[in-house]
């Protein structure tokens, strides 16, 4: 038995304008201006707070921005939010002969919720969000935690993500990290970092089938 664990945002799913706008209207909320959009983007996929931080807001204010950012983000996510290209082929070549889970730093309610919503959700069989662990990627709690709960073999499991975090986290754990350049890290980075690097999900799949 194989064992697949996907990231979300640049790997499965596309949710570039939904955290663009949530991230407008956090700053506009707390009276602040907004910020260059490649310096968000840059950022995502780690939690909230750290990217807030790096995008120069005070540690004491903080979390009400990651509220005021969540609160507005809910409300449009599912509209806003798209399968990447190949993400459904993807998904359900792995369930054919996986077991997956999805490991992210986004909520895991949101996360189920977008799923859902994108009809994917019964394809897995665990979700770690951020809220499930204490540290995000890249510590390997999450993959540590997800492979714990799958009952899972490392020498048959592998992290399919968009970034060198997910990869670094891959590592930590003790499994293969699969980079996919559909979503916000560079292949050259990912070349650095991963065990290998595919154009796609669907084929970061196929690689691991062979």
């Amino acid at each position: 038995m194989s064992f697949i664990l996907f990231d979300l945002d640049g790997t499965l799913i596309d949710s570039t304008d939904a955290i663009l706008e949530s991230f407008d209207v956090a700053f506009s909320a707390m009276g602040d201006k907004s910020k260059d959009p490649k310096a968000i983007t840059a950022l995502i996929g780690h939690p909230l707070d750290k990217m807030f931080l790096e995008l120069g807001v005070k540690e004491e204010k903080v979390w009400d921005y990651v509220s005021a950012y969540k609160n507005h983000y809910r409300k449009i996510s599912g509209q806003k939010t798209t399968l990447l290209p190949t993400a459904k082929e993807a998904v359900k070549l792995a369930a054919s002969y996986a077991k997956l889970a999805v490991v992210t730093t986004k909520t895991s309610q949101y996360s189920k919720e977008l799923l859902e919503k994108l009809e994917i959700l019964d394809a897995f069989e665990l979700l770690i969000g951020r809220e499930d662990v204490l540290n995000p990627k890249p510590h390997p709690e999450p993959i540590e935690k997800a492979l714990l709960c799958l009952n899972a073999n490392k020498a048959h499991s592998w992290m399919v993500g968009d970034t060198c975090m997910d990869m670094i986290a891959a590592t930590k754990a003790g499994i293969k990290g699969v980079g996919v350049t559909c979503g916000y890290g560079d292949e050259k980075s990912l070349q650095s970092c991963a065990s290998f690097v595919a154009k796609s999900p669907l084929m970061a799949v196929e690689r691991i089938l062979k």
